[in-house]
């Protein structure tokens, strides 16, 4: 009898997974054919076809014809799309297919994001839950785009699961693919590096994983990360996966950024900070002066002025919570697109107001949830970084509904 409800059990949460990803397919089928990319643009054209031709990952070539291996983007979505260049397909037919894979696991992300919510809810409101991490509009609107993006959020979907996972079973296999799956994250965002030192304290402190296994996964996403780590040692003298953190800060810490509030469309350097660029030799160690000029830059903005910035970082996280008023991309003030976004910025403050699930894993979620945000509020945002939050203020919109639904339509 109990093996029979088991099985019965399972069975029908393989159909509801089933279905989570067919459905997923489906409603991003059409926008791929529609809206979707045609061509590599910007940096991921000049990486790839540097990689086709040289057979280097390099961002830029010096007028000297010196070819300056790449510090400038973290390489993983590069190679991603380099590795469908082996098969030989007309320029349409090849990103057509990546836009494809991106579907693939968009779709397969939301069958896991499922999986998550069951830790936390019901599987009525876990499916509720799931269904609107598919038909977001940016979320499956990204699935078109040649965009790092759909790879990190199904990327991060699946560390959230295997962390989860780890917690709970005491299984070698699961700690090696968490640890794998840490290692290409950092191989494909920076501030990743941030996200998985908190995860692992987390760990240590609230979930007592043994230091061995702490050491173990450390080990194991250092094995992930180490041939690109030595190649920039060889290269660079450092071990170093980007040097870009300088930039960053500045991108979203300089004062045509503080006197406009808007970071997006205003990180053009003044002509004092191009004369202190171009001085820079045009060596191999290019990037990494390049990185601390601009870090100087940002620090001695800051400085300046403390206060304004702390409140500009302050606007900066409203803004990336709710939505982005300064943006100049005509396309984010589609209704289809803002509305949503608001929209589920105040349903998900509700739920954050109204959590009261004293759990080591929800609270781990919200800690994340506030580490990226306060990430993002020192450096720039961009209407794509919100999908890096979506899952998230969907769980904690769920949280909301759920209450709702025991205040009013429980007997």
């Amino acid at each position: 009898m109990f093996l029979n409800s088991y099985h019965q059990s399972k069975n029908k949460e393989i159909y509801v997974l089933v279905l989570l990803i067919l459905f997923s397919v489906l409603i991003r089928i059409p926008v791929i054919l529609i809206y979707g990319d045609t061509s590599l643009e910007h940096e991921w054209e000049l990486l790839v076809n540097n990689l086709i031709e040289h057979g280097q990952l390099v961002y830029e070539i010096f007028d000297n014809g010196y070819l300056l291996p790449n510090l400038w983007m973290p390489p993983l979505y590069a190679y991603y799309l380099y590795c469908f260049s082996f098969l030989g397909l007309e320029d349409q037919n090849y990103i057509l297919l990546i836009l494809l894979s991106q579907m693939l696991l968009a779709s397969i992300s939301v069958a896991i994001f499922y999986k998550i919510n069951k830790l936390f809810f019901s599987q009525k409101v876990s499916i509720y839950s799931s269904l609107l991490f598919s038909i977001f509009p940016l979320h499956v609107y990204a699935s078109g785009q040649i965009s790092s993006i759909s790879l990190q959020v199904f990327l991060m979907i699946l560390f959230f699961y295997f962390f989860f996972q780890i917690t709970n079973k005491k299984n070698f296999s699961l700690i090696i693919i968490f640890s794998f799956i840490s290692g290409l994250l950092i191989l494909l965002r920076g501030e990743f590096r941030i996200i998985f030192i908190i995860s692992i304290f987390y760990l240590f402190l609230f979930f007592k994983i043994s230091i061995k296994k702490i050491l173990l996964i450390f080990l194991i996403t250092l094995v992930t990360t180490s041939p690109y780590l030595i190649r920039n040692y060889i290269i660079f003298d450092k071990f170093t996966i980007l040097e870009t953190s300088g930039y960053n800060l500045w991108k979203g810490n300089h004062p045509s950024a503080l006197a406009n509030s808007r970071v997006e469309g205003s990180e053009i350097p003044n002509e004092n900070l191009l004369k202190l660029i171009d001085a820079i030799p045009k060596n191999k160690y290019y990037r990494i002066n390049r990185d601390k000029l601009f870090f100087n830059q940002a620090f001695n903005n800051i400085i300046e002025k403390p206060i304004e910035y702390l409140i500009f970082s302050l606007k900066k996280v409203i803004s990336f919570h709710f939505i982005i008023l300064g943006s100049m991309d005509p396309r984010y003030w589609n209704p289809l697109h803002y509305l949503p976004i608001l929209l589920l910025g105040i349903t998900s403050l509700i739920g954050l107001i109204l959590c009261n699930k004293k759990s080591y894993k929800f609270n781990y979620l919200i800690l994340i949830f506030f580490t990226i945000i306060i990430i993002f509020s020192m450096v720039s945002i961009l209407p794509r970084y919100k999908l890096i939050i979506l899952p998230l203020q969907i769980i904690f919109t769920s949280v909301l509904f759920e209450y709702v639904k025991k205040k009013f339509f429980t007997n």
